[in-house]
């Protein structure tokens, strides 16, 4: 079977891992990258798409138990990327601010490399970065057992109806 075939309303299934999986985040990309291309998305939607992916796979497999699953699923009007772990419980979204949180303040510039090493550990972007990514197009669904985060690919997709169903 090819990997290119109509995709109704059955889910496929891009990627399957465990937490014992080397290098998880990198392999989803990986594996979503090529499955987007096959479906004829360009490189700016890919990325984005890619970025947005690693964050969740990166959260799920920190925070959820597995084992976990990458599925792309198309509905009538768009295609959707859906991260599935074995947490029900939705994390705390945060408020989301109209201005960029993150930008340099004037006022902390010249800490030196403590400093940078602080903000660059810090946590907590995430989410923020995936809201930016998909324009809002996002969230989380929990049940029996099971917790999605979910996105919206950015981009209008010609041939995104050429997946292939799970079978789920």
């Amino acid at each position: 079977m090819t990997a290119l075939r109509a995709l109704g309303a059955a889910p496929c299934v891009v990627w399957r891992w465990t937490s014992c999986t080397p290098d998880a985040p990198a392999q989803a990309r990986a594996a979503l990258r090529c499955a987007l291309d096959q479906l004829g998305f360009d490189g700016e939607a890919i990325s984005d798409a890619v970025l947005a992916v690693s964050e969740f796979v990166t959260n799920a497999t920190k925070h959820a138990v597995g084992p976990y699953e990458m599925r792309l699923r198309r509905t009538a009007a768009e295609v959707i990327c859906e991260v599935e772990d074995h947490d029900p419980r939705i994390p705390k979204i945060p408020a989301f601010p109209a201005a960029t949180p993150y930008a340099p303040a004037e006022d902390k510039r010249g800490g030196g490399l403590e400093a940078l090493c602080a903000l660059l550990s810090e946590g907590g972007r995430g989410l923020f970065i995936v809201h930016e990514l998909t324009k809002g197009a996002w969230g989380f669904r929990s049940r029996k057992g099971t917790k999605t985060a979910w996105f919206v690919l950015p981009g209008v997709v010609g041939t995104a109806d050429r997946l292939v169903p799970s079978g789920d």
